[in-house]
């Protein structure tokens, strides 16, 4: 596993690696921008998966900007593409990669919780027959406290009151390694506390893919 910090300083990139036994229980390789599905007040706010693309079609996806109360994603594309290596053999490899920008997380600031900002992210899974790798970057970060470099799996950040009260809960980095040489990555998902009187949560970014055949 490696971490790379780029320019400029609220840039980060994790990348993970694995062997790959024969068969995967993550997709082929698939990638998205993210979703939404929490209640507030008795009302059902609801974003589908945005630009989920995917190697076994649709290869590549643009989605608009979205607004709803309380989340707004600022639209994106994605591409998930297979190159043949080797003719003769039918060698492969796939690459899936979602790019969004300008999401803005509002549902808690009626709680008197933080507004939760990302300008620009990224999410990625790259596959061969030997090895896959997936990663993740994100810039103009506000609403969350600096991540630690590097980031641990399933690194958790309270979304506080001023009085400390814990209104939901930011969870970066989460991983499914089954151990079949696949990956699946989401890079933020923030979880919804009884204290925020929402129920649900919200994803940002993800991707995921096995080993080639």
């Amino acid at each position: 596993m490696d971490l790379k910090r780029t320019i400029p300083a609220l840039t980060v990139m994790m990348l993970i690696f694995s062997a790959a036994p024969a068969l995967a229980d993550n997709p082929a390789g698939v990638a998205h921008l993210g979703s939404a599905d929490f209640t507030k007040g008795g009302t059902n706010i609801k974003v589908p998966v945005q630009g989920k693309c995917d190697v076994d079609g649709p290869t590549t996806k643009t989605a608009a900007a979205v607004s709803k109360t309380g989340v707004t994603f600022g639209g994106g594309s994605s591409s998930c593409t297979t190159t043949v290596t080797d003719p003769n053999t039918d060698t492969t490899t796939t690459a899936s990669k979602a790019e969004g920008k300008n999401f803005d997380l509002s549902a808690l600031v009626s709680e008197k919780g933080p507004r939760v900002k990302i300008g620009s992210y990224k999410v990625t899974c790259d596959a061969t027959q030997t090895k896959t790798n997936a990663g993740w970057s994100y810039g103009g970060l506000s609403g969350i406290a600096a991540l630690p470099n590097p980031v641990p799996i399933n690194h958790t950040v309270p979304l506080k009151k001023s009085d400390g009260t814990v209104l939901a809960n930011a969870v970066f980095n989460i991983q499914n390694v089954p151990g079949d040489g696949s990956i699946g990555l989401t890079m933020l998902r923030i979880d919804f506390l009884p204290a925020s009187k929402i129920t649900g949560s919200v994803t940002v970014g993800h991707a995921a893919c096995s080993p080639t055949p």
